[in-house]
C-alpha cells in the first residue's frame, strides 16, 4: 500500500450468531473491550450513523466524529461533522490514515465494500437482537490474528478479538 492511502476499518462487536445490538443498544458489557475499543480509535476520526450517534453518552474523547446522517442538519453539533454519504465521510476524515467504521448496521453494511480491515470483538455466546453484522466471507477476507479471552470476574461471557485483512 502506498504511504498516502487509508486504511479504511470496520471495528465491531459480534455474538456467535452475529447480532451487534438490540433497541439502539449494546447487549452484553466486556470491560477489556471497551478497553481496546478506546486504545484503537484514539486519535483518529470515528465514522458512524446517526442511530449510533445518538446512542452514546456524549463526545468520544480524542477523536473526530463523522455521523452519516440524510436527517441531521450539518450544523447539529458544533464538535461532529455530519455528511451525507459513505464517500464524504471518508474525504472528512482529512489526514486520517486510519478512520475506524463504528456502526450501526446499515453504516457496516456500506463500509464492507470498501473496509480494508475489521478488527471484531466476537463474543461466545448468542444473543436476540435487531441488528446483525454479515457473515465475513473467507474469500474476500482473511483472519491475521486471533485471541481468546475467557469469561472471568469482569466479562460475563468468553470473546476473541478477531483482526481481519481483505483479500
Amino acid at each position: 500500500m502506498s504511504n498516502n492511502k487509508k486504511i479504511i476499518t470496520i471495528i465491531v462487536a459480534v455474538s456467535e450468531n452475529n447480532v451487534i445490538g438490540k433497541d439502539n443498544k449494546l447487549i452484553w458489557h466486556l470491560p477489556d473491550d471497551l478497553k481496546r475499543f478506546k486504545k484503537l480509535t484514539s486519535g483518529h476520526s470515528i465514522i458512524m450513523g446517526r442511530k449510533t450517534f445518538e446512542s452514546f453518552p456524549g463526545l468520544l474523547p480524542n477523536r473526530k466524529h463523522i455521523v452519516m446522517s440524510k436527517k441531521l442538519n450539518k450544523n447539529f453539533h458544533k464538535d461532529v461533522t455530519v455528511v451525507d454519504s459513505f464517500k464524504e465521510a471518508i474525504n472528512a476524515t482529512d489526514d486520517d490514515k486510519n478512520p475506524f467504521i463504528i456502526g450501526g448496521g446499515e453504516i457496516y453494511k456500506i463500509a464492507l465494500n470498501f473496509a480494508d480491515k475489521i478488527e471484531l470483538t466476537k463474543v461466545h455466546h448468542t444473543f436476540e437482537g435487531d441488528t446483525y453484522f454479515e457473515k465475513i466471507n473467507g474469500k474476500k477476507w482473511k483472519k491475521i490474528y486471533e485471541e481468546k479471552i475467557e469469561q472471568n470476574i469482569n466479562h460475563k461471557y468468553s470473546f476473541s478479538y478477531l483482526t481481519y485483512i481483505k483479500i
